[in-house]
Formats: C-alpha cells, sequence, structure tokens
C-alpha cells in the first residue's frame, strides 16, 4: 500500500542495514522524531480499513543543529527496532477475509523470497474429515547431506587400496582413490575434486591389465588433462582422506525455537518473551528434555555449560542417533532495558532453521527475524477441536525460494493429535529442512570454497609427507608433530589447515557481497574449543556468513 507523504523540507529517509544475524530495512525520521507505526496498526489497517488513508507527517522546526544532535544520539543507542518492523502485505487482504476466523499460520513477507506449504488457498478448512489418516511414523526418512561421505570408510580404509595426488590445470587439486576388490572382481575409485566426489566400480574383466591411474580418473571424469598421478605412501593417509571426505557430516544439529503469543507481530515483541505458558511446556516436553546447563556433557549447540552466561536451561534430545540441543528463546538471557534481546538474538539468529510455537491466531512473517543465516521456519499452532474435544497441532513451514522442498509431506488437513507423532514429524522435518537450506546458494557457495581449501591443504599435506617418506627432506614440513600443529599461514599440516578452513576462512563476505569487517589483529590465530565441537558441526562456521559482526555481543565461553 503507497502511504503519501507531504512534502517537507524537514522529512528526510535514512537508510540503515546491519549485518550478522541482522538484516535491514529503511527507517522514516522526520526531523527529531522518528514515529514507527506498529505492528498492531498495520494489521488493523489492513484487514480493517477498504482504503488507506493519508497518514500526516508531523513537522518539525527545529533547527538543523538539533537535528544533528539527535542523529548522533541515534547512532550511539544503535537501536534497529524500527528496522525490524514487518507489514502484512496488502495484496493478501483479500484472502485472510476468505479464510474465515482463524488466520494462517504463516504469511508471506511484502518483498516476497518465500514459500509457504501448505499455500494459503489450501488453509479454508483444517478441521479433519471423517476419513482422514495421518502420516505413519516409518514414512518419515531423514536426509543424508553426504550420500558419499561414508564411502571411503566402508570400502576403502581397511582393505589394502593405493591413493594419489595431481594438480590438473583447469579441474584443481585432485586426489584418487583405488582398492582393487578380488573377491568381486572388481576396481573400486573415488575422484576428489573441488565440486564435488565421484565414485565408480568397474569389473575388472573389462580390461587387459589394470588401468593406470590417470586411465581410471578418466573414467569418472574425461575433464582429467594431468599426465600423471603422484603416489601416496604416506602411513596415516587414511585418517586425513577420511577427516576430509566427512567433515560434512555431523550428528549434531541446533533449532532455534521461538514462543509467538496473541497480537505479537514485531522480532522485539516475540524475543521479549520471558514466562512460559503450561501449553508451551507441555510443547517444549514433546521436542526434548529441559536439562541443566551447568555440568552437561552432551553436544551444547554453542551454549555455556560453565558460566550460566546463556542460561540455566535448555531443551536437549537424541534422535535417531543424532543430537539436537533447541535455542528457546524464553530460556536464554533477558536483558532488561535491551528490546533487540541481542543475547538472545545471537543464537536463534545463528541457526539456520527455527520452529515458532504459536497461542492465538497471529500469523507469522515469514522475515520478521531478520537474520542471514535463518532460511527456513517450521510454525505450529496449538488448536481446540470442537467435534471431538481436545487439542491438535496445525503445522506450516516456510523457507527462502532457493531452498529446495523436503520432507516428509505435510498431512493435508496439516493437524496433529498424537504427541509421538508429532515429535517424530517435527524432529525429521527440522533436520531435513536444515540439510536442504544448505542447498541454497549462499550456503552452496560457502561450502564449495571451503571444500576447494579443505581439498588443497589435503592434496599438499599427501603430497609433502609421501616425500618424506621417500627421504625428500626439503618438502618436511615446519612442524614435526605430524601435522597436528601448524606453524605459519600456508604451512602446519592438514589437521591444522582442515581447522582453519572449517572455523576461519570463511570470515570475508565476498559470497554475499558484503563488505568485510577488518579485525585489529589480523595474525591472532582463531580460538578453538577444547571439545572441539564448532558452532555449526555440520561442516559450516557460524561467522561465516556474517555472524563475525556478533563478536561485540559474545562471550570467549560462548564463541564457537
Amino acid at each position: 500500500m503507497e502511504r503519501e507523504k507531504r512534502n517537507d523540507t524537514s522529512f528526510s529517509r535514512k537508510r540503515s542495514f546491519t549485518f550478522g544475524a541482522y538484516g535491514g530495512v529503511d527507517r522514516f525520521t522526520c526531523g527529531d522524531e522518528t514515529r514507527p507505526e506498529s505492528g498492531k496498526e498495520k494489521i488493523l489497517d489492513i484487514l480493517d480499513s477498504p482504503t488507506s488513508g493519508s497518514k500526516s507527517v508531523v513537522s518539525s522546526s527545529c533547527s538543523q543543529r538539533d537535528t544533528e544532535l539527535f542523529e548522533i544520539i541515534e547512532k550511539l543507542q544503535g537501536s534497529r527496532i524500527d528496522e525490524q518492523r514487518c507489514v502484512f502485505p496488502l495484496p493478501l487482504k483479500s484472502q485472510l477475509l476468505t479464510v474465515g476466523a482463524d488466520l494462517p499460520l504463516i504469511l508471506p513477507s511484502e518483498s516476497g523470497g518465500y514459500w509457504i506449504d501448505p499455500p494459503l488457498e489450501r488453509l479454508a478448512d483444517v478441521s479433519p474429515p471423517s476419513s482422514h489418516r495421518e502420516l505413519h511414523v516409518e514414512n518419515y526418512d531423514i536426509m543424508e547431506r553426504d550420500g558419499e561421505a561414508k564411502t571411503y570408510q566402508e570400502f576403502f580404509r581397511f582393505r589394502y587400496h593405493h591413493s594419489f595426488t595431481a594438480a590438473d590445470p583447469y579441474l584443481g587439486p585432485l586426489v584418487l582413490s583405488v582398492c582393487l576388490e578380488e573377491e568381486e572382481n572388481k576396481i573400486r575409485v573415488i575422484l576428489r575434486m573441488k565440486e564435488c566426489s565421484l565414485h565408480g566400480v568397474f569389473s575388472v574383466s573389462l580390461f587387459p591389465n589394470i588401468p593406470s591411474a590417470v586411465e581410471l580418473a578418466k573414467m569418472l571424469c574425461d575433464k582429467v588433462s594431468v599426465p600423471k598421478f603422484n603416489v601416496v605412501c604416506y602411513l596415516k593417509a587414511p585418517d586425513l582422506i577420511t577427516a576430509f571426505d566427512e567433515h560434512r557430516v555431523s550428528p549434531n544439529f541446533k533449532f532455534g525455537v521461538l514462543y509467538q503469543k496473541e497480537g505479537q507481530l514485531t522480532e522485539e515483541d516475540i524475543l521479549s518473551n520471558r514466562e512460559e505458558s503450561e501449553e508451551f511446556k507441555e510443547f517444549l516436553s514433546i521436542l526434548g528434555d529441559t536439562v541443566q546447563l551447568q555440568g552437561f556433557t552432551g553436544f551444547r549447540g554453542g551454549l555455556d555449560v560453565c558460566h550460566a552466561q546463556t542460561g540455566s536451561e535448555a531443551v536437549y534430545t537424541s534422535f535417531h542417533g543424532r543430537e539436537i540441543m533447541f535455542h528457546v528463546s524464553t530460556k536464554l538471557p533477558y536483558t532488561d532495558g535491551d528490546p533487540q534481546q541481542l543475547q538472545r538474538k545471537r543464537h536463534i539468529g545463528n541457526d539456520i532453521v527455527a520452529l515458532v510455537y504459536q497461542e492465538g491466531n497471529t500469523p507469522f512473517l515469514c522475515d520478521v527475524i531478520k537474520s542471514h543465516f535463518l532460511h527456513s521456519f517450521l510454525v505450529v499452532r496449538r488448536i481446540q477441536r470442537e467435534e471431538k474435544g481436545g487439542t491438535a497441532y496445525q503445522v506450516s513451514v516456510t523457507a527462502r525460494d532457493d531452498v529446495p522442498p523436503f520432507g516428509p509431506v505435510i498431512p493435508d488437513p496439516p493437524l496433529f493429535t498424537e504427541h509421538c507423532q508429532l515429535r517424530e514429524f517435527l524432529l525429521t522435518k527440522l533436520i531435513n529442512a536444515e540439510i536442504s537450506c544448505y542447498k541454497a546458494e549462499q550456503f552452496n557457495k560457502l561450502e564449495l570454497r571451503t571444500r576447494l581449501s579443505l581439498l588443497e591443504s589435503l592434496k599438499t599435506e599427501l603430497f609433502t609427507r609421501s616425500q618424506c617418506m621417500m627421504g625428500d627432506s626439503s618438502l618436511a614440513p615446519a612442524s614435526t608433530s605430524e601435522g597436528v600443529r601448524g606453524g605459519s599461514e600456508g604451512s602446519g599440516g592438514f589437521i591444522e589447515n582442515f581447522k582453519r578452513a572449517i572455523r576461519v576462512r570463511s570470515h570475508s563476505f565476498e559470497t554475499l557481497g558484503v563488505p568485510r569487517k577488518i579485525s585489529g589483529n589480523s595474525s591472532q590465530k582463531p580460538k578453538v574449543d577444547k571439545d572441539g565441537e564448532s558452532d555449526k558441526s555440520a561442516g559450516l562456521p557460524s561467522d561465516s556468513l556474517g555472524a563475525v559482526e556478533l563478536k561485540d555481543h559474545a562471550s570467549p565461553q560462548e564463541e564457537m
């Protein structure tokens, strides 16, 4: 809805944008007074007003000096509250009025960029018909992030095999592994390249002689142009190769949990909730167990388990061999006088998927939580079943447009009455959502850069160690601790380079087109947790997409 604005020389529009876990939108300022329109006024205006009325702009006669003073105060305060306000998109007005008394769980943002499942047109009637039969639990399949990651561990590592390295002028670093399975008369091959790993199995009977490494590589990728490969004879090569192949595989996940009450439309309202209703506590018990963080030994998901700086409790669960930690907004520290609740936002804003629990009929807007990381939301609303009594849980999902769809399929109508089935559905959906989000453009670019860095380090380490094994001491690494500890940048072994690539190499913001923040001491090495846990253990550093800006608000114990 276009709003008419009074022509006034004192009216100015300033654009403010923030990075890290925060996005940014425009803010309108009139002289020395900033008057944001509340979310409640906007939704009432959309739902109740047939036409828009012009909003008068308060004129200001303050001098330029006073205006500059208020601008300085505004910058010092660093308030981003008004930037996080969202409006309900106008094209949905007619749809909202036809849905009925109960509004949908999710509404798209004004600027678009998200898909919603189920679509709004399917939500006119959510009453389960008599023939309704929900999906069986056994149909809920968990996706694998990298189906080929375990191939080397399963078929190569504990069998006699050879590995080779090369540097192709067009394909970049190459690492080849070849295993002869005599019992099945087959040759199994893995070719690791900067974009992916190719795996193939060939019958020995196809060849008069055992093919060379170059011939086997070209059978998997005809673009290979190197004349020869270098053989790997380092005794610990299987450990390094396994670490590379499985760097994207993790049994640990962390998800945000937001508590949205009736009438709450903005980020600051949702993040400011302190009290938990009995219904919300019951919902949390479906997700997992409430644990004490002090001394907790399981996967902590970036929460402080020593000094209680991230709250005293959290929700944790194990699910089909995977550990899941939930960042529940109401259990994270609440800061008086901070409407943005940065101590809560710094955790939930750095998650990739978040779950929203609604009490009431207020919809959740796709982009109400400003974050470069959050790509998908699962929204759950507790409703009363009038025909049979009792309660049910209505479910809806939204994700950014470049996130592929993921299972399990939401039933039609999207209702769950059994707690055990709701738990299986939600946890499976959350895991699959995160794995699908990694295929989004910005995550995919980051992963390719990280993989190239790791592959180059692996190739160099294998070649250098192999030359040392054959007596060429001129190529000996600077470190004498078998590559566990590194020296200067570019040396020190694959393990050190692995940590460096996973934790700090992706600090740059070129992937997002965001300027990089340069720290004061560029030579300082990254901090590595004693338990080896990364903020996103599945292979993505938490600061790789902009969360480095959050260091100003993070304690050393919470840095991942």
